[in-house]
């Protein structure tokens, strides 16, 4: 069901297809990005009478089958591709479609194959992918960038405003070297099948497709074409103010500033750093209906004294993706990117976030 759109153009790839054979049920959702292939091996409590192939109104039968009386269903296709549903005492005849008439599953060679932790990968997509951009006049910046060499994964997502990028370390990673670009769209519905996902998962790819297989279950998804961005050069390589926070502490505030804000046009918060008072103060703005100002509690600040605007969601949604107890925003000037990292650092996670030109 994750991947059937009720938006498409195409009225047959509202419908589940699926494939009966002796071996067991495929069943194929699909829309223009991804495709999802799940299959049911034969036991006991897949019982085959014949085999064949039908593609039924995915939503209809979706939630037919979670309001069936009994734990036990029959299926049957009988002319005119119409279908009976029966359990206990419930009996629905739904309308089919032509399953030859099913577009054919992307093809994805063998040649190029490695594998990856499923729950590492969960963590990579969710660390980077809330990051990416929506909206389709750049529709590079709406895929997150990897790059796989030497036994470690780089993944970075930007919509031009921030940017997240998160390295990890793997084992018997792909002899070549591997750069490619996935929708965020793809991976958000990856994210979710992977919840349950400790083991590994086996990937292939093509010029265009990737596949992800996971158990029984193939996903299939587009990848974006086009060259990314030369994101390493917009990270700086040193900073002239630092602040350590406590990570829980500062969402916090935000929070509480962002009541304002929001109902501002901007959605601006504004930070005075005050090195010689070991003071960082947080003002946040609405004209409509008034102001917030809150001193922060900084665990270390050094450097020079500053003062900066950027947009409050941007930072929270920062926090979000760390999930560190404490985190060290590194400054450069008023109107020059800044980076977010865990306080113990080592390179392997960084966020950068574009400030607000305030006057």
């Amino acid at each position: 069901m994750r991947a059937i759109s009720s938006k498409t153009t195409i009225p047959i790839l509202t419908g589940i297809k699926l494939e009966l054979s002796t071996e067991g049920l495929i069943l194929t959702g699909s829309n223009s990005d991804i495709s999802i292939k799940s299959t049911v091996i034969k036991d006991t409590e897949l019982q085959i009478q014949s085999e064949g192939n039908i593609v039924l109104p995915a939503r209809f039968f979706s939630e037919i089958v979670k309001k069936l009386p009994e734990s036990i269903f029959t299926f049957e296709v009988k002319e005119n591709l119409q279908t009976v549903i029966k359990s206990g005492s419930s009996e629905f005849l739904i309308n089919g479609l032509d399953a030859d008439n099913y577009p054919r599953l992307p093809q994805v060679s063998k040649n190029l194959q490695f594998e990856l932790n499923g729950k590492m990968l969960r963590n990579l997509i969710n660390q980077t992918n809330f990051a990416v951009s929506t909206q389709e006049s750049r529709p590079i910046l709406t895929g997150v960038h990897f790059v796989i060499s030497n036994n470690q994964v780089k993944a970075v997502a930007t919509d031009s405003h921030r940017l997240s990028q998160r390295i990890l370390q793997i084992e018997n990673g792909p002899d070549n070297i591997l750069d490619f670009i996935i929708p965020g769209k793809s991976l958000t519905e990856l994210s979710r099948i992977l919840s349950d996902v400790d083991d590994n998962i086996q990937i292939q790819m093509s010029e265009n497709q990737i596949l992800f297989t996971i158990g029984n279950l193939s996903f299939y998804s587009r990848l974006l074409e086009g060259t990314y961005p030369e994101t390493d050069r917009l990270l700086p390589d040193s900073s002239t103010t630092d602040i350590t926070f406590n990570s829980s502490k500062i969402f916090s505030a935000l929070e509480r500033a962002s009541l304002l804000t929001h109902e501002s046009r901007n959605n601006v918060v504004r930070l005075v750093i005050n090195p010689e008072l070991h003071q960082v103060v947080l003002y946040g703005n609405s004209p409509e209906v008034g102001n917030v100002e809150e001193i922060l509690n900084v665990d270390t600040l050094v450097g020079e004294s500053l003062e900066i605007s950027f947009n409050p969601d941007y930072l929270k949604s920062a926090l979000r993706a760390f999930k560190t107890d404490q985190i060290t925003m590194k400054f450069t000037q008023p109107l020059r990117p800044f980076t977010v990292v865990p306080k113990e650092n080592d390179g392997q996670f960084v966020q950068l976030i574009t400030p607000v030109r305030t006057f």
